[in-house]
């Protein structure tokens, strides 16, 4: 996963569990955790893309 972090699921459905853990805990935007853990948003997008989720911003979450 190119610019993702090492330590992060690499399983597509781990990481949106971990992603929107984040998400609802912690940041109120995709951009702000994105900002805050370092990591390319579009990197992260392209991945859940891949596994055929998006993220939605009204929801704060992949799905």
């Amino acid at each position: 996963m190119e610019n993702l972090k090492d330590d992060m699921p690499k399983d597509p459905m781990m990481l949106m569990s971990f992603i929107n853990m984040k998400l609802r805990d912690f940041y109120p935007s995709l951009d702000a955790l994105c900002d805050d853990m370092e990591m390319d948003r579009k990197a992260l997008e392209h991945k859940m893309a891949e596994a055929g989720l998006e993220y939605n911003a009204a929801a704060n979450k992949f799905w």
